[in-house]
């Protein structure tokens, strides 16, 4: 059963429609990609799985039982527009919305002090918000949305104002959550974190989903049947569709296209009969490709 289930919703607000039907089944312990364009109405079925608002019509269910308001408290949600009260020092605020949480001040302390060790800022805790940099405010609502060990996670943009370094460690974070118990719906317009993290999709376009599924499985399904051979010796490439041709510290790379008669295995042989084959292997559309050709309109 997943742990997530969004039937059929649909939203409307002042004649615009920003849901229109949408389904979605989020696997328990899994992260899962809510991925497209600005306006496409991520933003709004986020907030009806938080019960900040409600659907028109539609069914939203949490380990297969209709949502209430009571299960708010199961969901850790970090919004792309950070909402620290900039003027609370740091520690009284993650106190605070700890015990929002539901958590007694004696657990929520002790977490606390787990998690500021963890990322090194111990020396924040009497800081005011707005002393501190727009990653490092990232750090505490990161925090503050994980501390209260909730079964699902919501994260928009998580990376946002955060260098490679810290963004690595946010990386390991999440998968480390992942691996032990979490349920994490990761909403991005960073396609290479959507390789590196999520193992289902949707995409949403136009307040319809447009796009739904296992990541390999899409990236598989999109196919040009193109491959990048490397050899030693240079490759006459008559016969080859040739798409590409350099040459990189003493190997010669080729990007072809397979003939619809070839399998990969005649390919390969017919490309083994004139010279040694370093590597031979699929390019696979990468993820931003895909979204780019999903959501823009063909005339």
């Amino acid at each position: 059963m997943p742990l997530l289930e969004v039937e059929n919703v649909v939203k409307q607000f002042d004649g615009h429609r920003a849901l229109d039907g949408v389904s979605l089944e989020v696997p328990e312990n899994s992260i899962y990609g809510l991925l497209g364009p600005n306006g496409a109405g991520k933003t709004t079925l986020i907030r009806i799985i938080n019960c900040i608002t409600a659907p028109d019509s539609g069914q939203v269910r949490l380990n297969g039982k209709q949502m209430t308001p009571e299960d708010v408290y199961h969901i850790g949600y970090l919004p792309e527009e950070r909402g620290l009260y900039k003027k609370m020092k740091v520690g009284e605020q993650a106190l605070f919305l700890a015990q929002l949480k539901g958590m007694s001040k004696k657990d929520a302390l002790k977490s606390l002090k787990y998690w500021f060790e963890r990322f090194e800022i111990q020396g924040w805790w009497n800081k005011k918000v707005e002393e501190l940099s727009k990653g490092m405010a990232q750090k505490v609502q990161f925090i503050t949305t994980i501390l209260h060990d909730p079964k699902l996670l919501i994260f928009d943009e998580p990376f946002s104002g955060f260098d490679p370094v810290n963004a690595e460690q946010l990386k390991c974070e999440i998968l480390e959550l992942r691996d032990k118990g979490a349920t994490i719906i990761f909403s991005t317009h960073n396609m290479g974190t959507v390789e590196d993290l999520c193992e289902n999709i949707s995409l949403v376009n136009k307040s319809k989903i447009v796009l739904q599924g296992n990541v390999a499985e899409i990236r598989a399904s999109h196919t040009t049947n193109t491959y990048l051979v490397k050899t030693n010796k240079t490759l006459d490439v008559n016969g080859f569709e040739l798409i590409e041709e350099q040459r990189k510290n003493g190997i010669f790379e080729y990007s072809i296209k397979k003939a619809e008669a070839d399998t990969n295995n005649s390919l390969l042989q017919r490309l083994m009969q004139q010279t040694e084959i370093v590597s031979f292997q699929e390019i696979l559309p990468s993820m931003n490709d895909i979204f780019i050709e999903t959501v823009t309109p063909h005339s």
